[in-house]
């Protein structure tokens, strides 16, 4: 079985990876992370070059409460006490405030079970068309519970954004979330099974893909996440040709692509 092509660090504890310049740098550049914009649909979201990051996962596998931690904001994404409730595609963007580095994409949770099943259906084709079509999309943070590991619709999203991953177009970052509820043994284990998934998963030389244990109430792997993410956009290259298409009208739509109901 192919490991995964690149596994970041997973330090023991938080102040293992809090303290390094790295995660300093990486940290002060999330903290200035503002609110951009909101969509419904994926041609009214602003076309650019600058590199984007989309954080992806289960309804209550924690996505919100980890975008918050990364960025040392309580509520600048919205983590709602019923799962499942985000129904838009939320840009922030990072750096100077006339000059952004980069834009943050928070997409709707995916597999709540009581969430209308139209609503449902809606949400996750246009996550889809998103994580497939959208031209500056540049890296993907997936988070996944480390308590439940690689569900079905977690493979089924990893199995969609396998092929930009593959070619090294878009980078890849799993955050085994909530990790501080798990021993020493299952941490170790949840993170091997994880790994597995991946290789098994993503076999592309190119591919450029990172797995951390994670825990926003515990901080740890905050720093290497952080700067894998900070690290991402410095390495980004302005993307060749001229002014960009509006997304989802000239470049199509992902069609039979969309997540399967839960």
């Amino acid at each position: 079985m192919t490991p995964a092509r690149r596994v970041l660090p997973t330090p023991r504890g938080a102040a293992a990876d809090a303290g390094s310049a790295e995660a300093r740098a990486a940290l002060a550049w999330l903290h200035g992370a503002r609110f951009l914009v909101t969509a419904s649909r994926l041609d009214q979201l602003p076309v650019s070059e600058r590199p984007e990051i989309a954080f992806v996962g289960r309804s209550n596998a924690g996505k919100s409460t980890a975008i918050n931690a990364l960025a040392q904001h309580k509520r600048l994404a919205f983590a709602s006490r019923t799962p499942g409730r985000t129904q838009h595609i939320n840009l922030f963007e990072v750096g100077p405030k006339d000059a952004a580095d980069a834009w943050l994409a928070d997409l709707p949770g995916y597999g709540y079970a009581a969430v209308e099943r139209s609503a449902k259906l809606r949400w996750q084709e246009v996550m889809a068309d998103y994580l497939v079509l959208r031209r500056n999309l540049h890296g993907v943070v997936q988070m996944v519970d480390s308590r439940l590991g690689y569900t079905d619709l977690d493979r089924r999203l990893l199995e969609l954004i396998a092929p930009r991953v593959d070619t090294g177009e878009v980078r890849l970052l799993v955050l085994l979330t909530k990790c501080d509820k798990l021993n020493r043994r299952e941490c170790d284990a949840a993170l091997r099974t994880a790994q597995e998934v991946l290789g098994g998963t993503l076999t592309g030389e190119a591919a450029d893909i990172g797995v951390a244990l994670f825990s926003a109430l515990s901080r740890r792997g905050v720093g290497d996440a952080a700067a894998a993410i900070h690290g991402w956009v410095a390495q980004a290259a302005p993307l060749a040709g001229s002014e960009p298409a509006a997304e989802g009208t000239a470049e199509g739509t992902a069609e039979g692509a969309a997540l399967p109901p839960a």
